[in-house]
């Protein structure tokens, strides 16, 4: 809605940015308002992913701010070249989610969060353009709120060039806010979702050719899972991209804190750990049993005529309807042979496990494990680990109560030994448990 210009002050002896209204625009009364409240919004900020305001005024009719200058480019034009390294993305991500997370505990939410409002600089990723921000009161639980000024906000308004045009940018809107519900948290983490999809695919998550495509898009479909574009992309990367974009605001994060540590527990994961001294010891006998199990083998073979080798060719598609979600882990085969776990979705409904006979094709959904992530088998095939809730749970695939065996704050992946213990990895820390609860 502004220009912004290169300007020196001359008091400070400083280099700023000077925005002002085009002067098409200065006598516009409600982008004068607009104006003035970014000024407001971004003077109750401090943050060092923020852009800073340095004054206020007005001058021969001309209303301007006198903000910090960034040396860098947007991530509108950064994008223009292709997606982000994955580095990148939980780097700039975990700024971005700061920055939420500072104005959001002021009481502010941006409304209007896009590529074109980040700054890439050198010092960091930079929110920019709280001119639709609006006051917001949490609740005690730190979700949904209430407008301050207990109105309903209209996504119509009227717009820089006519009449009847939403304010905002289609793509990064939340369902909640097409349908002129007032905006919270929420819907910015909704719209960090959409920004964080595009840095790591180089594609928007909902898109279209007309207006009303990109609205059907974003209330009624998912977009495609980033590893299907990205193969290399984190498991839980693509599960905090899913969680922003989940159309329910209770569905989604809750707090854009939670979110920005998760980022960095992902981007911390994610990195490639040098061996410590100690693992290096254990590396000759693991070698040494690698070798006797290759001379083993070799024997075999030599002393066993070859089989006959059939090629078999299979394929694993979900019911008509339904669909995998492999966000929340891989498929799992049980010791049999007989049976197949994975987490899935029953038409739109939150995910949940599934357990396929691998014989009749027949597939059961196993009620109680919605959300469910990283499904393991017990030895015999009768039960299946998963966690939920960042908790380690246990059900037997025949149905009924889930079982609570751990804490497992953000878990890796669990697996079951014949020895009656579960070995899993919650927090970056491996932990042991046994497999039945004891009372």
């Amino acid at each position: 809605m502004g220009e912004v210009w290169r300007a020196r002050d001359t008091r400070l002896e400083r280099e700023v940015a000077l925005k002002v209204l085009p002067p098409g625009f200065a006598g516009n009364e409600q982008l004068r308002l607009r104006l003035e409240r970014e000024a407001r919004s971004i003077s109750q900020l401090s943050h060092p992913n923020i852009c800073s305001l340095f004054d206020v005024g007005r001058h021969d009719g001309i209303d301007y701010l006198v903000m910090e200058l960034l040396d860098g480019e947007s991530l509108a034009e950064r994008l223009r070249r292709g997606p982000l390294p994955i580095g990148e993305v939980l780097r700039i991500g975990a700024q971005i989610a700061d920055a939420l997370a500072a104005a959001h505990g002021k009481g502010l939410v941006h409304r209007d969060l896009k590529p074109a409002n980040i700054m890439l600089a050198k010092s960091g990723a930079k929110l920019l353009d709280f001119g639709l921000a609006r006051e917001w009161v949490p609740t005690s639980t730190g979700g949904g709120g209430e407008d301050a000024s207990n109105s309903i906000e209209l996504t119509h308004q009227k717009a820089l060039t006519g009449e009847g045009m939403i304010v905002g940018t289609y793509q990064y809107m939340a369902p909640e806010q097409l349908e002129g519900v007032p905006a919270d948290a929420r819907t910015d983490l909704f719209a960090f979702g959409a920004v964080l999809y595009e840095m790591a695919t180089g594609k928007r998550a909902f898109d279209g050719k007309t207006r009303t495509s990109v609205i059907a898009a974003i209330i009624d479909r998912d977009p495609p899972p980033i590893s299907a574009i990205q193969p290399l992309t984190p498991p839980g990367l693509e599960h905090v991209v899913r969680r922003c974009l989940a159309k329910d605001p209770e569905a989604r994060w809750q707090s854009a804190r939670d979110v920005g540590a998760e980022i960095r527990w992902i981007a911390g994961s994610s990195s490639e750990a040098q061996p410590m001294p100690r693992r290096r010891r254990t590396l000759l006998p693991i070698a040494v049993l690698l070798i006797v199990a290759a001379v083993a083998a070799a024997a075999a073979r030599y002393f066993r005529p070859d089989p006959v080798l059939s090629r078999i060719t299979s394929s694993i598609l979900a019911p008509a309807g339904d669909s995998f979600a492999f966000e929340n882990g891989s498929m799992l085969l049980s010791a049999d042979g007989t049976k197949l776990v994975y987490v899935g979705r029953a038409g739109k409904e939150a995910p949940r496990i599934c357990i396929r006979d691998m014989g009749t094709g027949e597939i059961r959904w196993l009620a109680g494990t919605e959300d469910a992530v990283f499904p393991f088998w017990s030895p015999d095939g009768s039960r299946v680990g998963f966690f939920a809730s960042s908790k380690l749970k246990t059900m037997a695939i025949a149905g009924g109560p889930a079982e609570v065996l751990a804490e497992a704050p953000r878990p890796a992946s669990g697996t079951w030994g014949a020895d009656g213990t579960i070995l899993f990895v919650a927090n970056r820390n491996l932990m042991r448990v046994p497999a039945i609860r004891r009372q």
